[in-house]
């Protein structure tokens, strides 16, 4: 197969690239240059997608595949006009859907409203959200039969988020570790390579259909029990948090994996059997724990975001007294 992945630089399009040519495909990587390197054995195209596709992209033998993660319409757009003819498999989100609360999926969940002009994708969810669902929307009215896939909370080696590796850095604790929320809130990672696997296969099969790409909802009891082994998890419920002023989800003042209930019930428990069956092969989360655990140890400059070891300690302390 003859791939292409428009970015290929970081995370979960760089991945994409290593595993496809890990299995002996020819891919092209095109993106700015700008954000790092692509795996060895493909080959880079420069491509700032603000401009028309550069010749070097459309000469040649055709793509079989194109594996697009953009979150802007007009870069998809360019996209799609200089390569009609390839099998599509788009990378949106759960962002797409517009109820927190909510856990429906495909053809079932509420979209947030189609946003087709370029907007910051970071100056909030609605606008993320809202430029994914006309992404996606653009996809599929030139491939009817790509496949849109949206990750829920993609983790494990690599992550640039830092919101799991918060955890995997305490994955050998030993002692007390401050545990949030209620031990039965739903909660779901998936791992990057996991994703990126089936993501090669659906290129590969030129599968279509729209998934929600997440592994298994699980008690958070669970999966931190698992992320944790040996750790005394002290369980701290939200109003506590709320009120000592702890943010959810990611940032220095967060706790990350932790939601607020029931305004975010939904976001992280989104039915993955369609995925499975389609071929999404989760691993466990104990071993994305260990192996995210060993890239942090081995890259002093990874980033992991959250409350420090003291501000957890002084959490506790107040727990206590309360």
């Amino acid at each position: 197969m003859r791939l292409l992945v428009l970015g290929g630089t970081q995370f979960l399009s760089r991945a994409v690239a290593s595993e496809a040519v890990r299995r002996g495909h020819d891919v092209v990587c095109a993106n700015r240059g700008q954000s790092g390197t692509v795996p060895s054995g493909v080959s880079a195209v420069r491509w700032d997608r603000d401009d028309p596709a550069p010749d070097q992209l459309t000469d040649g033998d055709p793509y079989d595949a194109v594996v697009d993660v953009a979150r802007t319409p007009s870069h998809v757009r360019r996209a799609l006009a200089a390569l009609p003819d390839a099998h599509w498999v788009f990378v949106s989100t759960i962002s797409v859907y517009a109820d927190d609360a909510d856990p429906a999926g495909p053809g079932q969940g509420r979209l947030r409203d189609a946003i087709a002009e370029d907007r910051d994708p970071m100056a909030s969810v609605e606008d993320y959200g809202g430029m994914k669902v006309a992404c996606e929307q653009l996809v599929l009215a030139t491939d009817p039969k790509a496949a849109v896939v949206r990750p829920g909370l993609i983790v494990g080696p690599g992550d640039p988020s830092g919101r799991f590796a918060y955890w995997a850095r305490r994955s050998a604790s030993t002692g007390e570790v401050l545990a949030p929320g209620d031990p039965r809130d739903l909660v779901q990672v998936i791992d990057v390579r996991d994703l990126a696997a089936w993501v090669v296969t659906l290129a590969e099969d030129r599968a279509g259909g729209t998934y929600d790409a997440v592994g298994p909802a699980q008690p958070i009891a669970d999966l931190l029990g698992e992320a944790l082994p040996d750790a005394d998890l002290v369980w701290v419920d939200q109003a506590f948090l709320e009120a000592e002023g702890v943010e959810p989800w990611s940032g220095p003042d967060s706790i990350p994996l932790w939601l607020p209930r029931p305004a975010y019930d939904g976001m992280l428990a989104h039915d993955a059997t369609p995925a499975l069956a389609a071929g999404l092969q989760p691993r466990p989360v104990g071993a994305t724990t260990r192996e995210t655990r060993a890239w942090l140890d081995a890259d002093p400059a990874a980033r992991i975001t959250g409350i420090t070891t003291e501000q957890e300690a002084d959490l506790l302390a107040r727990w206590r007294a309360r």
